[in-house]
């Protein structure tokens, strides 16, 4: 058991990861809360490998148990899922005494998070999530919303929850492609801040990592826990977790969400972007060759056909955009990043092939 707490205030967590804490999750649910009642969001896939284990997890301790489960799919992070979602709670008369559980991947962390935000104002509620990218990364931090056709997580809001409980025995029924797409935030982690992390990336494979998914899951949620602390808002230091991601929501937006997943695009946008910088002397020579070998190591991508222009023409709305100017996360070496304001008129040159 390796437990991880993040000091905010009164909205302190704790985050506990550990094989098969699945089975004793209502355990740790008791811990939470004196409520009888749980709202269990998931997704097709989730509740068809898991739903009934946690349910029963769940019942042990006496809880009365509704779930509500809606299709698998980014697609379906949207406003009218997010309807949906009112609807079921409402049917379930859940209240602000009761508690939901945000049980899933990203898709179902973001929207559960925000359908419990904004219910009836504000319903406490609980991450288990069940994929890489949501263990190491979207789980922890509070950050919850949906899609909307303009750009990716453009609506939402900060809802910390009550607690954060991962299982990584959760990882072994996904598919490999999936396991690599949570790479890509694992990596993520490796480069802005932890040189060791990215150095044990580099020793391993696709055969060996799942040994050590206990340590790699608490290194990325210790990082993104201290982060989060100094900087709840995202105003500043915060976004360093965004590394990548401001070409990377652009491919995936360019390429109709799907196509390429999200730690796919993640990949492309970190290798394509340290190219630029290291070629214009803002980061240490060799860092790209290194970050192209470890993310082709995981089946990740580190180019896209897009051009630039075709990219340029999602990034309009990026979320770190203020006015005229945007804020890339670029590293200065493994394990080293920085945050670099820059003109809109200059993204351009930012945006080019990868390695």
């Amino acid at each position: 058991m390796k437990s991880i707490h993040l000091d905010l205030g009164k909205d302190s967590y704790d985050i506990h990861i550990e094989n098969g804490l699945l089975d004793r999750a209502g355990e740790y649910v008791r811990n939470l809360t004196k409520s009888q009642t749980l709202a269990v969001i998931s997704d097709t896939t989730v509740d068809g490998l898991y739903g009934d284990r946690l349910e029963q997890a769940l019942r042990k301790e006496h809880y009365n148990v509704r779930r509500i489960v809606f299709p698998a799919g980014e697609k379906y992070k949207c406003a009218e899922t997010l309807l949906q979602l009112y609807q079921e709670l409402s049917d379930a008369g859940i209240t602000r005494s009761d508690y939901i559980i945000a049980f899933g991947g990203g898709v179902v962390g973001d929207l559960g998070g925000f359908a419990a935000a904004t219910f009836l104002r504000g319903v406490p509620f609980i991450q288990i999530p069940t994929t890489i990218i949501a263990q190491v990364d979207s789980s922890v931090g509070g950050k919850v919303g949906i899609d909307l056709p303009s750009g990716k997580n453009q609506a939402g809001s900060f809802y910390q929850p009550k607690g954060v409980l991962i299982d990584p025995e959760l990882l072994r029924t996904l598919p490999l492609r999936f396991i690599h797409d949570g790479m890509g935030e694992v990596i993520k982690y490796g480069c802005i801040h932890d040189e060791e992390l990215f150095a044990l990336l580099e020793a391993l494979d696709d055969e060996t990592i799942s040994g050590h998914w206990e340590d790699i899951i608490g290194r990325c949620c210790e990082a993104k826990g201290r982060i989060v602390e100094r900087d709840v808002l995202d105003l500043g230091e915060r976004m360093l977790l965004n590394f990548g991601h401001t070409i990377g929501h652009a491919i995936e937006r360019c390429y109709g969400y799907g196509y390429y997943t999200h730690g796919e695009g993640v990949a492309a946008g970190m290798a394509m972007l340290t190219g630029v910088t290291e070629h214009m002397g803002l980061t240490e020579a060799g860092t790209t060759e290194r970050l192209c070998k470890v993310l082709r190591r995981y089946g990740l991508p580190t180019d896209v056909q897009a051009s630039a222009d075709d990219l340029l023409r999602y990034i309009g709305n990026d979320k770190k955009k203020r006015g005229n100017r945007m804020t890339l996360i670029i590293l200065k070496a493994i394990g080293q990043s920085e945050l670099l304001p820059v003109m809109a008129d200059e993204l351009p040159k930012y945006i080019r092939k990868g390695e």
